[in-house]
């Protein structure tokens, strides 16, 4: 399945540069050049990735990314900017950013990333419907998970739990939009049935429950999958 990445930038010769050594490898490609586009395509179609740059007109990058990070859905992005200052790296990652690449780059060198990326949330052009966290395998498509050659069973919630998790790899996500979003109602504010879940995943994938390395509590805010 070819993969789909969203290019933003407003200085054509490097979209210019970017989308034909991205078209090159295989990748489908669409140009916007400025935030606000960005989100409106980002609303509207589906992508496996997005090339961001962080000093856009109207709209930066940063809040771009910070307003993407507020969706449900889970897209990687990788940050690009012409400043080589700690505190911008610092910034885009602050807000979401998977990776990030200081201008002028190698287009081989941000096509590497963009694998590397790929690769690490579970989007890879060989196998999309596979999301790894460790030694965790989780196949969307069969709803089947594996840790290392072993095959673990789920209930249908503890699947659709671990799932939303991992899709938002490395990502913390409150115990809120957790009870919301996988048991598609409001416990009144009650999110113990959302620990007790993650009780029982952890049980079944963790090697030493008591101290996970896997599915990670995140102090006042929910639970995070490391991957």
């Amino acid at each position: 399945m070819t993969q789909k990445i969203l290019i933003v930038d407003d200085e054509q010769s490097i979209t210019t540069l970017i989308n034909y050594n991205l078209k090159q490898s295989g990748f489908d490609t669409v140009v916007v050049h400025d935030g606000e586009s960005a989100l409106e395509k980002a609303e509207k179609e589906s992508f496996n990735l997005i090339v961001l740059d962080l000093m856009l007109p109207g709209i930066s990058g940063i809040d771009v990314c910070q307003t993407l990070r507020q969706s449900s859905e889970y897209t990687p992005i990788i940050m690009l900017t012409a400043k080589g200052q700690e505190e911008d790296k610092i910034a885009g990652l602050d807000v979401g950013a998977d990776d990030y690449m200081t201008k002028p780059f190698s287009p081989k060198e941000l096509i590497a990333r963009i694998n590397a990326v790929l690769r690490r949330t579970g989007s890879t052009k060989e196998n999309a419907n596979v999301i790894k966290a460790g030694d965790v395998t989780i196949n969307i498509e069969t709803y089947e998970v594996y840790k290392g050659d072993e095959k673990v069973e789920f209930t249908k919630k503890e699947f659709d739990l671990l799932l939303f998790l991992a899709e938002r790899l490395n990502k913390p996500v409150k115990r809120e939009i957790l009870l919301e979003d996988v048991w598609d109602f409001d416990f009144i504010g009650d999110t113990r049935i959302v620990d007790v879940h993650i009780s029982h995943l952890r049980e079944k994938l963790e090697d030493e429950p008591k101290k996970p390395k896997l599915i990670k509590t995140v102090r006042g805010i929910g639970y995070k999958l490391e991957g």
